[in-house]
C-alpha cells in the first residue's frame, strides 16, 4: 500500500506539523523547542518519519551511538517513540512505520533496533507488545522493572549502561532530568516549577543538553526522569496527581 509519509529534513522541517497532539496556531514553545532539537539530531543520522497531515501518525529513531539515552551498543537504531492515534489507529499505519525502519536498518547494514520498554506497559512508552510482534525480546532488564527490548539482526545485543541502573542520586530534593527532545517538556517544566513555588517544595531541575550528559545518567532516559528522596521515580511526565503521590513518600 502506498501511503503519503514524509520524513523530515533539514529543508523542510521549520515548515513540517511536527505530530504530537499539541494544536496552536502560534508558534508554541515545546514544539520549536523540539524543532531546534531536531535540527541538530538530523546532522546525526536522526529519523523523524510522519504521516503528511496533521495527525499522530509518526516513527522517531536514531543510531544509538547518538541517541540520547544511556543504552550501550554497537550498530544499534534506537527508536524514541512509535505513535499512532485516534482515527488513524487500526489502519495499519504502525506496521508500515516499522517496517520502514527495520527496512533501513537492514539497508545500512545496522546490528538490529532496540528501545524502552518494562515489565508493565507505562505512559509515554511506545508499545511494546506491538514491537514483540516484530521479534523485538527483552535483552537488558533494571531493578525497578524497566526493560531494554531488542530485534537483533545479527546476534548481537546492546545493553543499559551501568550508570543507567544506579538509581540514586545524593540529591534528595525532587529532581527532575530532562532534554527538549519532546514538545510536552517545556509546558510540564513549567508547571512543576509552579506547583513547587506554590507549595513550598524544593526542586531541582536539569536540563540535558548534551550527549555525554544523556549517557552517563544514573537511570533510564527517553527524555525525562524524575527522583525524589534520591529514588529513581518514573519516566512519565507529571500531571498534579502523579506529582503529589511522589511526593507522599
Amino acid at each position: 500500500m502506498n501511503r503519503d509519509f514524509v520524513n523530515l529534513t533539514a529543508e523542510n522541517i521549520g515548515s513540517e506539523h511536527l505530530c504530537c497532539i499539541i494544536r496552536s496556531k502560534k508558534p508554541h514553545p515545546g514544539v520549536e523547542a523540539k524543532r531546534q532539537w531536531l535540527s541538530e539530531r538530523l546532522k546525526e543520522g536522526h529519523v523523524f518519519r510522519k504521516l503528511n497531515e496533521k495527525a499522530v501518525v509518526f516513527i522517531e529513531y536514531a543510531p544509538l551511538e547518538t541517541a540520547w539515552v544511556p543504552i550501550i551498543g554497537d550498530n544499534y537504531y534506537y527508536l524514541y517513540c512509535l505513535w499512532v492515534t485516534g482515527s488513524h489507529k487500526g489502519k495499519g499505519y504502525g506496521r508500515e512505520l516499522m517496517e520502514y525502519c527495520l527496512a533501513d536498518a537492514k539497508a545500512k547494514g545496522k546490528s538490529g533496533i532496540c528501545m524502552l520498554g518494562a515489565k508493565k506497559q507505562k505512559s509515554w512508552l511506545s508499545d511494546q507488545s506491538f514491537a514483540k510482534k516484530f521479534g523485538f525480546e527483552v535483552v537488558d532488564t533494571t531493578e525497578n522493572g524497566y526493560e531494554l527490548l531488542a530485534l537483533s539482526l545479527d546476534g548481537t545485543t546492546p545493553r543499559f549502561a551501568q550508570n543507567a541502573k544506579k538509581l540514586e542520586i545524593e540529591n534528595k530534593e525532587l529532581t527532575i532530568y530532562y532534554d527538549m527532545q519532546c514538545p510536552y517538556i517545556c509546558q510540564k517544566i513549567d508547571f512543576t516549577k509552579n506547583y513547587c513555588e506554590m507549595n513550598q517544595v524544593p526542586v531541582t531541575l536539569i536540563q540535558v543538553d548534551e550527549l555525554k550528559k544523556a549517557k552517563e545518567l544514573p537511570c533510564v532516559f527517553n527524555n525525562w526522569a524524575v527522583f525524589y528522596k534520591g529514588k529513581f521515580e518514573t519516566v512519565n511526565l507529571l500531571d498534579a496527581g502523579y506529582l503529589e503521590r511522589i511526593l507522599k513518600k
